[in-house]
This record gives structure tokens, C-alpha cells and sequence, in this order.
């Protein structure tokens, strides 16, 4: 008899990995969960998200709920799932749902865990400029990612690899230790093991205001943070009244004498800061309502003066050793 599995997701990070379970040999995915169609774009038409309209694609049966309450966790149990797979859903699991199905939810999740628990663990890993990260699949608790973990997969980081491609290349992962995992916590014969809380760090969600960039910081923090905030919301700086994003950046050498913030060089092969150490790079720039365009192109059209001292934020740190306040949405 099929095993019945129901998944839990919403970001197209979870595609490889839904697609690698529904695959799997004496398993029927009997119900999708996922957030509801929200408006998206610059039309904001109501769309579905990537794991919906991947369910409705596959004829899967598929569940909205902005919230879910306890008669959903009833709804779960009357289903008779032997087991929920989850992959950046976006909703907290309540005990009586995580109670439903047989053997209960695993997760696959963006890092090494312990190593960045919480809601960006890719952009987290970018951010500190780690050599790895990986893919992490935990058996899920009601603590916020401290399962116990019952496989992990590690993957090296590209030098100058940025957010969308490691989340693509994740997600790929993911569907690998699907296949190699699933099948043994299907069987009841997978021993997870605990997580060690001594190594824990939290990775919080991105705000608006993460954007701007802090010059006296180090040129390498600064080039990880623009890798890490690549889309949305970006790295941006002010210049003359205008927020100036910046869409690829690169470490240079130690400027002697140069104010932090201070324009080196300014040209096609990009515009040079003095940072707190060493120099940035900016290797493409956006005006707002304009395109992304390569260092020289943009120049043209907003000059950046050699000598000039261009203002740094406060940036507020994402990553942290211990958990950030709960933020409560109004």
C-alpha cells in the first residue's frame, strides 16, 4: 500500500525537492500545502506562488489557508498521512498539526544545521562569507528548527556566487537527499540525530532597511552583504538625493589615507570606495526606475566625482548567535 505523504510550500526552492518525493517509489502525495494567491508584479495581479501553481500543474490536490487553525489539523488527520514533507512553507507548525500525520513532519532546510536556523539561511551564509553551506533534512519540532537531523548534504560556495544561484543550486540538492533520505524515515529504520546547541546561529527575515550600505565595515563584509541581498532588497547606497542600487561588487586592495566612503576611481571598470578595510568595487548600478547597467554605462548618466565621500548607513546584522525578537505583523 502507497504511503501517503502530504508537503508543506511555497518558494520555488522546494520544487527539486516536492518533484524528487512525488517520484519516489509506493508514495501518493495526497494533499499540498501552500500560501495563498497574492497579488505580485508591477500589474500586482493575483498570482499563485511557484509550489502552487506547480501542484495545479501535477493535478495534486492543493490547500490554501491563510493560517492554519485546528480544524485544518483535523482536515490533516482525516486524511491519513503517514508523513508531511516541508520546504519553505511559511507558516509555523502548531502541535496538534505536527501531530497528524504517522511520523509526524521533516523538513528540509537551507544550511548545516545548527549553523543558521531561521528564515534566510542561504542569504545568512553569504552574508558571512562562509566557504560552504548545504541542505539539512530535520525531523520538526515546535522550537524553530531544532529537530533533530536526520541527513545533511554539504555544497561549496562559488567564489562571486550570489543569492539566486545558490538557491538554485540548493534546491537541486535538496531533491538529491530526497531520494536518498526519504525512503529510510519512510521505512521507520532513520535515527535522527540531536542537534548540538553549543554551535547554534540564527539567520533572521531581510526588511527594507537591510538595504543600504555601511562603508566603514570591511570590503569583504560589504561584497558578501551585496551577494546576500541580491533582488530584493538590495544594497544600496545615497548619492545627490538618490538611492543608488548596486548590483555586483568586488574586493579591492587597501587604500592608505582615504576616508572611509571616499571615491578612489570611478570608470568603466567600476567605481572604487575606501571601506573600513580594504576597497569595494562596484561593478554595477541602478538609478530607481532605471535598469541595472555595467559601471561605465551608468557613469554616463549619474557621474560619481573622485574624492567625494559618500555617506554609510547603519547595517543591521541578519545573522546572530542568538535568536532575534519575534517581529509582530499588524
Amino acid at each position: 500500500m502507497p504511503r501517503r505523504l502530504v508537503l508543506l510550500g511555497s518558494d520555488e526552492i522546494a520544487l527539486a525537492a516536492f518533484a524528487a518525493v512525488c517520484a519516489l517509489p509506493d508514495v501518493e502525495v495526497v494533499a499540498v500545502y501552500s500560501q495563498p494567491d497574492r497579488p505580485a508584479g508591477r500589474g500586482q495581479a493575483v498570482q499563485p506562488n511557484p509550489v502552487a501553481a506547480w501542484a495545479r500543474a501535477q493535478g495534486l490536490p492543493l490547500l490554501q489557508p491563510e493560517r492554519l487553525e485546528s480544524a485544518h489539523a483535523e482536515e490533516l488527520r482525516l486524511l491519513c498521512a503517514d508523513l508531511g514533507v516541508v520546504m519553505a512553507y511559511g507558516q509555523l507548525l502548531k502541535e496538534d498539526f505536527l501531530a497528524a500525520p504517522r511520523l509526524g513532519f521533516v523538513n528540509f532546510h537551507g544550511s548545516l544545521l545548527p549553523l543558521l536556523r531561521g528564515a534566510t539561511p542561504v542569504e545568512g551564509a553569504l552574508a558571512m562569507g562562509l566557504s560552504e553551506t548545504g541542505i539539512s533534512l530535520q525531523q520538526v519540532v515546535r522550537k524553530l528548527d531544532a529537530g533533530p537531523i536526520h541527513a545533511s548534504i554539504s555544497l561549496a560556495i562559488l567564489a562571486g556566487e550570489g543569492r539566486v544561484a545558490l538557491r538554485s543550486r540548493l534546491g537541486v540538492l535538496a531533491g538529491d537527499l530526497a531520494v536518498r533520505a526519504l525512503p529510510a524515515i519512510l521505512g521507520g529504520t532513520s535515527v535522527p540525530i540531536p542537534q548540538d546547541e553549543t554551535k547554534v546561529t540564527y539567520a533572521r527575515r531581510l526588511v527594507r532597511a537591510d538595504a543600504p550600505l555601511d562603508f566603514r565595515q570591511s570590503a569583504r563584509q560589504l561584497e558578501g552583504r551585496v551577494l546576500a541581498l541580491e533582488g530584493w532588497p538590495g544594497s544600496t547606497f545615497e548619492h545627490a538625493g538618490t538611492i543608488i542600487k548596486v548590483g555586483a561588487a568586488v574586493v579591492d586592495g587597501g587604500v592608505e589615507g582615504s576616508p572611509v566612503g571616499q571615491v578612489i576611481s570611478a570608470d568603466r571598470q567600476g567605481v572604487r570606495i575606501a571601506c573600513g578595510s580594504g576597497s569595494l568595487v562596484m561593478k554595477a548600478m541602478q538609478r530607481p526606475g532605471g535598469k541595472m547597467l555595467p559601471a561605465g554605462e551608468f557613469l554616463a548618466g549619474h557621474p560619481l566625482i573622485v574624492g567625494e565621500v559618500i555617506a554609510s548607513a547603519e547595517m543591521p546584522a541578519f545573522v546572530s548567535d542568538r535568536p532575534f525578537p519575534r517581529v509582530i505583523k499588524a
